[in-house]
């Protein structure tokens, strides 16, 4: 069951009658759209009924992010991977979408649609065609359009009721300050401010009158109570003042309605209150696509008149000026932030004022290929499965690099797509890597070192679809490519890529004569380099298959300690796979679960769901050596719900495919075809995290 949901990180105040019509809405109809200007809450709203509205949906909830996206390259991706489906297949990318949801009992939330109307017009017609059991939630600052949609306007709080005095009141509270309670009988507000301005004393009205102003906008009540906590509710009414009447004064209001001019205005008045370097830092940190932390905030915004030293105070005053929003991760990978889409557009139309949005850009991008590069450095080290999920949270900014190489340096574009695409196909962005590897290959096509890496990559990536026809080619390229620089590296993964697609069509003598013939060519250990290595897995898998079992358990035995003593985690993960079904293959089952388990460890830390798909189906091999049938059926159930995020049936080398298809068999008669059947329907409709950390459990005794 799905639940992605964001954290609600500030309290959710009054919207009693939109969330109570939403829901009603949500159960009749299958297209519900929240339409709004800018930061008036529709965010929040969605959020808030979501959480509400997880028990009715049998398969949970999906929440997608759509802000951080430019154009509608990533759209499909983004949505995928909220439904937890990395797709490894070659289909196109919405086929095996709708297929995934297809049976699926979802509500899935489209958040921040409004610059991606059309394309999120012709997905979300196609899902709902695709997908009857799916319900979308879209918030928009417009409608997509469709026949069936179900539009609720989303206004901002009433300001003669209490929700804007409460949500101003509850966020000055949060910045320090204090709205006082209403001295006595409440007088009637009027469009201009007392005689002189409110004075000391004249909080709660300053407070009722600022809510006024600004039209009950959320968004702009928390950009007002942030100045209030520092300076005071009255300051800020005086100052609010001036600044509407500057407004009035010189805007033109038939261009804009009044309550989008009042959210700019609010803006605008913030951006005003900020010293001179923090403008500079909210212009520059615009060119972050979605979240950001401090290392990257520093590596790319400082320099000229912003010192590297101030990027960590400034910082600190944007979050307490409401200007950023922190966001903890949940792997507990330290802080990062957040700027909402309104105040983005705001600040990136100063950077493109300063002229710097050009510099900025290419910065944000040598930036993200710098980061890839160390990440690859480190692939054999403890910090494998560190790098696995920052690379993963920052694949937004990694395509906005790619983007932009592609059009400015094509090689460098190829050697940031070289460097993540390995990455990338663990992660489950086996589409995306294809696509960015394929478009940087043909934008520089010039021998060498990149072109090989290139190459290889998308062979990988081809590899793991399950595309081996195109594979080889790629991989017949990647070798000719290899041996024409004659760097070892590139001849290593060359060797690899062949072997890989040898192991996986049937062919283990060939496998590892190719590896053994690599890693012969120079003297050399095998943790010198990630392509020894991956040569030295491949060997132990052509000796598993051709089942010379103790030379296979020799050397996986040797290659593990090395992985252990490094830390490195995705050979061993591999190695423990490849020492399950040697336990197995030898009559001892307890040793193969043991494995089995380590694998799925392995593989859970960096997200790799193929992996944990592999493993599963070790694992109820080894459960079913041991006799326990109904465990098996509900280990192999959640491997087959694994195999569905992958878009693949059970899949392998094809001794593993022999041994699941004769452990099956003999859980079947041991337990019956209707127990069997249960169980495994159990696992294969359980919530992922919960059937794997079910599988994790040995049995006791």
């Amino acid at each position: 069951m799905l639940g992605n949901l964001p954290e609600e990180s500030t309290s959710f105040v009054g919207r009693n009658w939109e969330l109570f019509r939403l829901d009603r809405t949500l159960r009749k109809h299958r297209l519900v759209a929240l339409v709004g200007p800018g930061g008036v809450g529709k965010s929040r709203l969605a959020l808030r009924a979501a959480h509400m509205a997880v028990e009715g949906f049998p398969d949970g909830v999906a929440w997608a992010e759509l802000s951080p996206l430019y154009g509608d390259r990533l759209l499909l991706a983004t949505v995928s991977d909220a439904c937890d489906l990395s797709d490894h297949t070659p289909r196109m990318p919405v086929d095996a979408l709708c297929e995934w949801l297809a049976q699926k009992s979802l509500l899935l939330v489209l958040d921040s649609c409004e610059h991606l109307v059309d394309p999120c017009r012709v997905l979300v017609g196609d899902l709902l065609t695709a997908a009857p059991g799916l319900t979308v939630l879209a918030t928009s600052r417009q409608p997509l359009g469709l026949d069936d949609e179900r539009v609720i306007p989303v206004d901002p709080l009433p300001v003669k009721g209490p929700d804007a005095l409460e949500l101003f009141a509850q966020r000055v509270a949060a910045a320090g300050g204090v709205v006082p309670p209403a001295p006595g009988p409440i007088a009637e507000l009027t469009e201009l401010p007392p005689e002189g301005g409110f004075t000391t004393g004249d909080a709660y009205q300053a407070a009722r009158w600022i809510c006024q102003r600004l039209d009950g906008i959320p968004l702009a009540l928390e950009l007002a109570a942030a100045q209030a906590g520092k300076s005071g509710i009255e300051e800020v009414a005086a100052r609010l003042t001036s600044r509407f009447d500057v407004l009035e004064a010189t805007e033109d209001t038939t261009v804009r309605p009044e309550r989008h001019r009042t959210m700019r205005t609010a803006i605008g008045w913030s951006h005003e209150l900020c010293a001179p370097l923090e403008r500079l830092l909210w212009a520059r940190l615009t060119v972050f696509r979605g979240d950001f932390d401090e290392a990257s905030a520093l590596a790319v915004c400082s320099g000229g008149p912003l010192p590297s030293t101030e990027i960590g105070p400034l910082l600190e005053r944007l979050v307490d000026m409401c200007v950023l929003r922190v966001i903890k991760t949940p792997e507990g990978d330290g802080i990062r932030y957040r700027m909402l889409d309104t105040i983005r557009e705001y600040g990136a139309m100063w950077l493109r004022a300063l002229e710097e949005d050009a510099v900025m850009a290419q910065r944000h991008a040598e930036h993200f290929l710098r980061f890839a590069e160390r990440a690859d450095r480190e692939w054999l080290g403890p910090e494998q499965a560190h790098w696995y999920r920052r690379i993963s949270a920052v694949h937004t900014e990694l395509c906005a690099a790619l983007d932009h190489f592609l059009r400015t340096a094509p090689a460098r574009a190829l050697r940031l797509a070289g460097v993540v695409g390995f990455f990338w196909s663990c992660c489950g962005h086996l589409h995306e890597a294809r696509d960015y590897l394929d478009q940087t290959l043909k934008a520089h096509p010039e021998p060498g070192p990149e072109r090989t890496r290139g190459l290889w990559a998308l062979g990988v990536t081809i590899t793991l679809q399950g595309d081996y026809e195109r594979a080889q080619l790629a991989s017949d390229d990647c070798t000719l490519s290899a041996h024409e620089d004659g760097a070892p590296e590139g001849i290593l993964e060359a060797a690899y890529l062949s072997g890989l697609i040898a192991l996986l069509t049937g062919r283990p003598q060939t496998a590892g004569e190719m590896a053994a013939h690599a890693v012969g060519r120079a003297i050399g250990r095998p943790f010198d380099s990630p392509g020894r290595l991956r040569c030295h897995l491949v060997q132990v898998f052509a000796l598993t298959g051709l089942q010379r079992l103790e030379e296979a358990r020799e050397l996986a035995l040797s290659l593990r300690a090395g992985c252990v003593d490094r830390g490195e985690s995705w050979t061993r993960a591999y190695l423990d796979y490849q020492l399950s079904l040697i336990a197995l293959f030898c009559g001892n089952p307890h040793d193969a679960a043991i494995h089995a388990r380590a694998m799925l460890e392995g593989k859970q830390g960096i997200g790799d769901n193929f992996g944990i798909a592999l493993g599963l189906d070790a694992l109820a091999a080894a459960i079913a050596a041991a006799g326990d049938g109904e465990r098996v059926g509900q280990v192999y159930g959640t491997g087959q719900a694994f195999w569905s995020t992958v878009g693949h049936p059970q899949r392998g080398t094809p001794e593993l495919r022999a041994v699941r298809e004769q452990c099956e068999r003999a859980a079947r008669e041991g337990v019956g075809d209707a127990a069997y059947e249960r169980a495994f329907q159990q696992g294969a409709n359980s919530d992922l995290a919960a059937g794997l950390k079910a599988a994790l459990v040995p049995p006791s005794g």
